[in-house]
């Protein structure tokens, strides 16, 4: 019997591969859940859905984009009506646009916050019903340690990711009473397709750059995947409004 097995899970952002959508919709399927694995990128979404099919799981891929109020309305419609229910949320789609203040524009800004903040919005909105009418369920927010402490070139992204944090205490405070739970992850360093391609000196640097964190080391996408895997678990039930820094030790110093 797997850890999450019969429930109906949504992860966006789940295309790039090491991601960290990539990694929660795998372990998402491999313990039971049948998985609706969404992103922009549709060929990658289908190929994260072909693995977890491959492995003995069951899952589909819908292109989605989070920014979209329609779009959204369309991938709960979708699980409401292909599986009839909604059980699990992972609002994992996000970008990083990490610039000084001076050098941020207005449309950097506005994209991070749209990307970053207002697609949990979205997501938190139209998965609440359909969890009410399922008897319940868990939200799990990807916000990040730049929504809980200041780091350099993250004025925008930092915001939105702090905002992903109130928020899901906002609803966990609402939506208790329907047996809905809400969360956020704030991962560190984790070594991802987004980290790489933002990392100068590629996984040596990043490792070097870690060494002095409390566990020295750069994480794994498996490492947040397995704390989103027991949030979204009834192992978790008496869970909601918290925060999980899965970060080595890097907001405790």
């Amino acid at each position: 019997m797997g850890r999450v097995n019969g429930k109906v899970a949504i992860v966006t952002g789940a295309a790039s591969n090491p991601g960290l959508g990539h990694a929660t919709a795998m372990a998402l399927g491999r313990e039971g859940a049948t998985v609706i694995v969404t992103d922009i990128d549709l060929a990658g979404a289908e190929e994260c859905a072909k693995a977890i099919r491959d492995a003995g799981g069951d899952a589909a891929a819908l292109r989605q984009d989070v920014t979209s109020e329609d779009g959204w309305k369309q991938v709960i419609a979708y699980a409401q009506s292909t599986h009839g229910r909604l059980d699990v949320l992972v609002n994992n789609a996000g970008i990083a646009i990490l610039k000084p203040i001076d050098e941020l524009s207005l449309s950097d800004w506005n994209r991070q916050i749209e990307v970053n903040l207002t697609s949990v919005f979205l997501g938190c909105k139209y998965a609440a019903p359909a969890m009410r009418a399922a008897g319940g369920g868990s939200i799990v927010n990807l916000s990040s340690v730049a929504g809980l402490v200041g780091l350099q070139t993250c004025a925008a992204y930092g915001a939105a990711k702090g905002g992903v944090r109130i928020m899901s205490k906002v609803l966990a405070a609402e939506l208790g009473k329907d047996n809905i739970r809400c969360n956020s992850v704030h991962p560190g360093f984790i070594w991802t397709n987004m980290q790489a391609g933002a990392q100068t000196g590629g996984r040596e640097a990043a490792e070097a750059s870690t060494a002095g964190l409390p566990l020295g080391r750069v994480g794994e996408p498996d490492d947040i995947a397995n704390c989103i895997l027991y949030l979204a678990s009834d192992e978790a039930n008496y869970i909601t409004g918290a925060e999980f820094t899965v970060d080595a030790g890097m907001t405790a110093v």
